[in-house]
């Protein structure tokens, strides 16, 4: 094992490294910023976390003998009652979700087109322009409508953006140079959005409860049997969280 003691690694830069297993004795973390990092089976003890913002999945997290997850995800739905819809369970529950993800995103995109075509291309802190947001969200119903649920083992669009931590996929795009206009983006987008009005209008509960056929060759997700219903739930999962996102850098480019 590697000692860093009495190392001074000050604004260091650490990409794609594993630091699995590794230990920290009065290290000082203050200011640090991390993005698509994964700390699960970690144990903190004896830190000061103060004023610290955490954005992700949260699961399982004990902070001083208390659960956080169930707590955050209670404050979440009470905040936005719509959110508890996203965990639809009947053909009409996801008939509901989907409803509402159609009438947001609509509201959204309207508040998009208020701002110069340029600002749709602009990150805020790192996180992807709207325009990226949209064209990761077309991937998202690649993977798990197009690829797991309808079988297609290679549904991708050229302009379709993985997360950033995906590992390069043979046959998978991944162009961060592309600039679509906003209506090049939103008619792939309006594309995928359609397949998932037409499976989810045509789900039935036998439906949603059936296992998915497992796809072979490279992509995501990886080849397997899944339940249809889980499938879904998971774009559901995108469409709220990355609206949420979006919302929140248009208020900072409106500003």
């Amino acid at each position: 094992m590697t000692d860093f003691s009495g190392a001074d690694l000050s604004g260091a830069q650490f990409t794609d490294v594993t630091l699995h297993g590794a230990q920290f004795t009065n290290v000082d973390l203050s200011g640090v910023q991390m993005r698509g990092v994964d700390l699960s089976g970690g144990h903190l003890i004896g830190v000061d976390l103060c004023n610290t913002v955490i954005s992700g999945d949260v699961e399982g997290l004990v902070i001083n003998g208390v659960e956080v997850g169930p707590l955050v995800e209670a404050e979440l739905d009470r905040r936005e009652p719509e959110r508890v819809k996203m965990r639809p369970t009947t053909p009409e529950g996801f008939r509901e979700a989907w409803d509402i993800i159609e009438r947001r995103w609509a509201e959204t995109v309207e508040r998009a087109r208020r701002l110069p075509a340029q600002r749709l291309h602009e990150s805020v802190d790192g996180e992807w322009s709207f325009i990226e947001t949209l064209r990761h969200l077309a991937f998202a119903t690649d993977c798990w409508v197009r690829r797991a649920i309808l079988g297609d083992p290679a549904p991708w669009h050229p302009l379709d953006l993985p997360w950033d931590q995906m590992p390069d996929t043979p046959g998978v795009p991944r162009d961060r140079t592309a600039r679509p206009t906003l209506d090049e983006a939103l008619a792939l987008r309006h594309d995928r959005m359609a397949t998932v009005r037409a499976l989810i209008d045509g789900a039935t509960a036998e439906s949603l409860a059936a296992r998915t056929t497992p796809v072979p060759g490279p992509g995501w997700p990886p080849a397997g049997s899944r339940v249809v219903a889980d499938c879904l739930r998971v774009v559901l999962n995108e469409e709220w969280h990355h609206r949420a996102f979006a919302e929140r850098d248009l208020a900072v480019l409106e500003a």
